[in-house]
């Protein structure tokens, strides 16, 4: 359990500038040979400590506190489904919001049924071919790309995430592909955070994605017609700040998971009047 600036999650598009109880649980049913978590990821429940925490006193802690939101997060919030769904719940009973980091790695029944208590996700879309799931994540995309269309029709507030990790997924080829993807599948408006890869747990090998990378599929997202397109877990000039898909304002600006600047006016643009998307109150 952690608390967090909600941009870390990223959601960059969610209640900016607020902080968020996480929690996470161990287990994943991926597994990825880059993963960060990795030792709690790849760790099985009877080898690991953990805290007696029920549905009723995290949702208790987190409105003693007055956070807004909850993130089931950092491992696979799909593993412990019944924990999230049971936590979810009485939490959107309790006013608070809930927030999913997911894999999206789950059959569609289960899926719509925990989207009902769901208010914003980030789901990995780890890359755009069977093979690179097969090979990196033990996987496959079809379930994947089923959740995210799943939940961008739920009426949930949706950001995708993509991880760049230099020799597998980092071609321009790959980017445009994968951008081209979201658009048309989910829509321009989604927004898509391109992500650093750091050497981890079996991709030690590997070097770490270069910021001409980074910039370079955020300008291909971008000319493929996606609105919002972001930088992570590097410092980027403006590879973190909101702008107008319409008038090209900024409109929020941002140094790594802190909000230096807020202009939205009721959810929209001051300058030019267009709604954006998102969740901003």
């Amino acid at each position: 359990m952690h608390v967090d600036p909600v941009e870390k999650k990223p959601l960059f598009h969610f209640l900016p500038g607020s902080k968020i109880l996480s929690l996470a649980t161990v287990g994943c049913n991926l597994h990825c040979k880059n993963c960060q978590n990795w030792e709690i990821s790849q760790a099985n429940p009877e080898d690991s400590y953990a805290e007696f925490w029920p549905p009723e006193r995290i949702v208790a802690e987190t409105k003693y506190y007055r956070y807004p939101s909850l993130a089931y997060t950092y491992s696979e919030p799909i593993i412990f489904y019944e924990y999230v769904y049971d936590t979810a719940k009485l939490a959107k009973e309790a006013n608070i919001r809930n927030v999913l980091v997911t894999a999206g790695y789950i059959n569609k029944e289960p899926w719509k049924r925990l989207l009902e208590y769901v208010d914003a996700a980030n789901i990995d879309l780890k890359g755009i071919t069977d093979e690179f799931y097969i090979k990196v994540c033990s996987a496959t995309l079809k379930p994947v790309q089923e959740a995210l269309v799943e939940a961008a029709a739920s009426g949930i507030l949706l950001e995708v995430t993509n991880l760049i990790i230099p020799t597998l997924n980092d071609k321009p080829e790959q980017i445009r592909e994968l951008a081209r993807w979201l658009k048309v599948n989910l829509g321009s408006e989604i927004p898509l955070h391109f992500s650093r890869f750091f050497p981890h747990y079996k991709m030690r090998h590997l070097p770490q994605t270069s910021a001409n990378t980074l910039d370079m599929a955020r300008e291909i997202a971008i000319s493929e017609g996606l609105d919002y397109v972001y930088i992570g877990n590097i410092l980027s000039e403006v590879g973190q700040n909101t702008y107008c898909p319409s008038c090209n304002s900024l409109l929020i600006e941002r140094s790594w998971y802190t909000t230096l600047q807020n202009r939205l006016k009721d959810g929209c643009c001051p300058d030019c009047g267009k709604e954006i998307y998102g969740v901003w109150k």
